[in-house]
């Protein structure tokens, strides 16, 4: 596995998958990786010859310096469990590499970035865009390969894709779990043992609205499953079309994406589920 600091050295080792006729997946991670990312992993080196990661904690994603600083880091485990899974080669990116001096440019999907979960976190999906486009540059893949999980930016990638003309195809993964239901997330490990033990709620939550008729029997259940739990507080709930994104009302009767997040002693949570009628 080829481990690249710099830009130019990927490219010259994407550059000779290429002069071999290999084609190329990406998978993006800030890295402290888990069974959810390998199961990326897994999907890219079933859809493309060669697979390349890149490790890269985004600042413009953040909305606080100190959930950046928070973010939890393990470069040498990544490395070692990317190598056992037979990563082809793994970008590891400086901040001053995606982000020159003087930098001023900026991607971002004016109305899906600013609907839903971007009015809580405000900038997020911007932050998201501005550096999937650089690293989509910078690795020049045929395809990338995404969890559904963070469902708002899968659907949002896939927009930017399409409108910038990118020649990739974006695949989706399903959300992995841990074995009591909780997504997996590397923000896991930064929740107390009380936070951790509730936060299932989320995943109770989406399936008690998946036995429901309605939107907003769906909406009632959620907000009554985690207003049940005093260590979680309900930050966003947008019950949506599932390629749209537009709002949705009556009958579930059309594939609905629910997406929610939950603050749990201060650390925020997502989760989501596809409803196919």
């Amino acid at each position: 596995m080829r481990v690249c600091r710099h830009i130019a050295d990927l490219r010259a080792t994407v550059s000779a998958f290429r002069a071999a006729s290999e084609s190329v997946a990406l998978v993006p991670t800030m890295g402290f990786l888990h069974a959810g990312h390998m199961a990326l992993v897994d999907q890219a080196k079933e859809s493309a010859d060669r697979v390349v990661v890149t490790i890269f904690v985004n600042p413009t994603q953040f909305g606080q310096a100190a959930d950046l600083e928070a973010y939890p880091r393990d470069e040498t485990r990544d490395l070692d469990m990317l190598r056992a899974a037979g990563v082809d080669a793994v970008l590891i990116p400086e901040v001053a590499d995606v982000y020159p001096e003087g930098d001023e440019t900026i991607v971002e999907t004016t109305r899906m970035a600013n609907m839903l979960h971007g009015q809580v976190r405000r900038g997020h999906f911007r932050g998201v865009t501005t550096v999937v486009a650089r690293l989509f540059n910078m690795v020049q893949p045929d395809i990338a390969v995404f969890g559904e999980k963070d469902y708002q930016q899968l659907q949002i990638i896939k927009r930017m894709v399409r409108d910038l003309h990118f020649p990739i195809r974006i695949i989706g993964v399903p959300t992995m779990r841990e074995a009591d239901g909780l997504a997996m997330s590397s923000r896991n490990v930064r929740l107390s043992d009380p936070d951790r033990a509730v936060a299932t709620v989320l995943s109770r939550a989406l399936d008690a609205a998946e036995n429901t008729d309605t939107i907003e029997a769906a909406e009632k259940t959620i907000r009554d499953t985690i207003s049940a739990e005093p260590r979680a507080t309900l930050k966003g709930l947008d019950i949506v079309h599932a390629e749209t994104l537009a709002p949705l009302s009556g009958p579930l009767s059309h594939p609905t994406a629910i997406m929610l997040s939950a603050e749990f002693g201060g650390i925020l949570l997502i989760d989501q589920r596809v409803i196919t009628p």
